[in-house]
């Protein structure tokens, strides 16, 4: 069961007049092209992160209602050569967690045409899948990292498993998944020392650094703006020790700004999705895990594929559905705004 028409809280928004032109590709009506598919593979997660659920879980979808490795293939097929998607992430919840994860990364590589295809994960098994992963056509991969601390990485991912993802790390690069990235959070009073260790781990072996505010996803809606580290004070603390100069690289719809690190060039970058949301520039269309498309990661209403699959719909019906939902997709994401409506889903359940 997906959330959809489940009464949750939304923003009244102004109906779209403008009637779509005849276009195969994911626009919007405020001039968007979306080209990049984050896809859900799984809601379940091996960690318990404390910005990102509770400490027990969460009641995780059952089998039955997640897509088959034949249903997501076709709704991919369909983004690449229907909707002109050219880039593909696979993500979770945690995606080494979906079983055959191999087989289905060599099913996605071998689409026409072939879109670049990269996953995000927490690393956790890495080590062991990462020469096969890149075998079946994985081109690079995010970890998230929040800490290179032992006890602070605990505290925030009520695990012991800091050495498994260093060597997670470790093998993705070795395995030629280049770049390798590293996604970190930072939170008031948790893990805010952790900036300056991060950037010299990264910049002495050779990963790209990303760190990301802290986004109202948690699945306890217990996200507090106070303890949200800005980028504005990612800046600052990285400042202590090295010194950032603006990135000349192009942006385009990157989510992260760049920052050369002592001259370069090596580079560390910021995503500022609260304080400088990039939304005019988003290029982003999402699918979880069990067969709902949304246009934003902050959507709160989104659009039932799997049924459309299991109903026997055919692929430009799908196409249509997907076309139509991007549409109407909004200029932004409103966290700024009075009446933000924070998803019903989480993190893990939506896909990062």
């Amino acid at each position: 069961m997906t959330s959809v028409d489940l009464g949750i809280p939304r923003i009244p928004r102004a109906p779209h007049r403008v009637p779509r032109p005849d276009d195969p590709a994911l626009i919007d009506t405020y001039g968007r092209v979306a080209t990049d598919l984050r896809v859900s593979l799984t809601d379940r997660c091996n960690l318990r992160c404390t910005y990102c659920m509770p400490a027990e879980g969460l009641e995780w979808t059952p089998g039955e209602q997640l897509l088959s490795d034949a249903e997501l293939l076709r709704l991919l097929r369909v983004a690449v050569q229907r909707l002109g998607v050219t880039d593909i992430r696979l993500t979770g919840g945690e995606p080494l967690l979906r079983p055959g994860l191999e087989r289905l990364v060599a099913d996605v590589a071998a689409l026409r045409p072939r879109p670049r295809l990269s996953m995000t994960t927490n690393g956790i098994g890495l080590a062991k899948r990462a020469r096969a992963l890149a075998g079946a056509g994985l081109d690079r991969i995010n970890v998230s990292l929040d800490a290179v601390d032992e006890e602070t990485f605990v505290r925030i991912t009520r695990r012991e498993r800091l050495d498994h993802v260093l060597a997670g790390l470790a093998a993705a690069r070795a395995a030629g998944l280049d770049p390798v990235k590293v996604n970190a959070v930072l939170i008031r009073g948790l893990n805010e020392d952790q900036a300056v260790p991060l950037l010299r781990f990264c910049l002495e072996h050779g990963y790209h650094l990303r760190f990301i505010e802290q986004m109202p996803l948690d699945a306890q809606h217990g996200w507090n703006r106070a303890e949200m580290i800005t980028a504005a004070e990612i800046l600052e603390l990285l400042g202590t020790e090295f010194t950032l100069t603006p990135s000349p690289a192009e942006r385009g719809g990157a989510p992260a700004e760049r920052w050369l690190v002592d001259g370069g060039p090596h580079e560390v970058g910021v995503i500022a999705s609260v304080t400088r949301p990039f939304c005019a520039a988003c290029e982003r269309t999402r699918l979880t895990a069990d067969g709902a498309v949304r246009s934003c990661l902050f959507s709160t209403d989104e659009t039932d594929l799997r049924s459309l699959l299991r109903s026997g719909a055919e692929d430009e019906e799908i196409a249509d559905a997907w076309r139509a939902t991007m549409w109407a997709k909004l200029p932004g994401h409103e966290i700024n705004e009075a009446g933000f409506a924070q998803p019903i889903r989480p993190m893990s359940a939506i896909g990062g």
